[in-house]
């Protein structure tokens, strides 16, 4: 039995075959580590995207009117807000550089109606003004020391960044009512929720001082709830599993 097997081991027959083994298995638990990276992503990031927040609402700016009180181009915005933290089992030391978002994609019923805005820096009293000079296709936040919407920068230990989704010159709005309540703008339009559903997907990418780079694909449904029949909604979403964030060259 003994010589046998020396034999054997002694064919190229087998070394052949040992070889061919040897390859298959190296592909194999090469196969399962891709798989699971493309199911799981970077599973210890320096930094995390921990929760997302939309506010879905709608508002119009007057025009003037001609033989009725009020004359109004109505649009139906949606604020999205991204929270980073660190991750406390993170066993390094990094900092934020900076964060991207472009490649944005709204798919929808009047999708072509959608302009990107980004945080107004002159107005005091609000973070967004649909204004024509704040309208992007991407945003890049620059990391500091702390973190300021309207200059577009995000502490690097971690902070907010946020951008707007809007439906501008959705309908034309006219009305002799004395007083105007902008949340029932658009339920007296005749605008309905079916006409606003669309799907935001958009690519997020966290840049660190190591020289690493992190970005995950986005995609959320707006707006959120009712908002026709409500006026303003929000939605906190904390369950990040389903963005997967993955490696890649800075």
């Amino acid at each position: 039995m003994i010589e046998k097997f020396k034999y054997l081991t002694h064919r190229k027959s087998f070394h052949i075959v040992m070889i061919i083994t040897i390859i298959a298995i190296i592909f194999f638990v090469v196969g399962i580590l891709i798989l699971r990276y493309n199911v799981e992503g970077e599973t210890n990031m320096p930094f995390e995207l921990t929760k997302i927040s939309v506010i879905s609402s709608s508002d119009g700016i007057s025009k003037e009117a001609v033989d009725t009180r009020w004359n109004f181009d109505l649009y139906q915005y949606n604020d999205i807000y991204l929270y980073i933290d660190k991750n406390s089992d993170y066993d390094g030391t990094d900092t934020i550089t900076s964060v991207l978002i472009n490649n944005i994609v709204v798919e929808g019923q009047n999708g072509d109606k959608v302009k990107i805005y980004k945080p107004d820096s002159d107005e005091e009293q609000q973070i967004f003004k649909n204004q024509a000079n704040d309208v992007v296709q991407e945003l890049v936040y620059t990391g500091g020391m702390e973190t300021n919407l309207k200059n577009l920068e995000i502490s690097n230990q971690g902070g907010l960044v946020s951008f707007r989704c809007s439906y501008d010159n959705l309908t034309e709005y006219v009305t002799d009512d004395l007083e105007i309540n902008n949340q029932q703008l658009l339920s007296k339009s005749g605008i309905t929720n079916e006409q606003l559903q669309a799907k935001l997907t958009f690519d997020f990418t966290i840049r660190t001082q190591n020289g690493k780079g992190y970005q995950a694909n986005i995609s959320l449904n707006i707006p959120v709830g009712d908002v026709v029949g409500q006026g303003t909604t929000s939605q906190e979403i904390t369950d990040m599993s389903d963005f997967i964030f993955k490696r890649i060259q800075n």
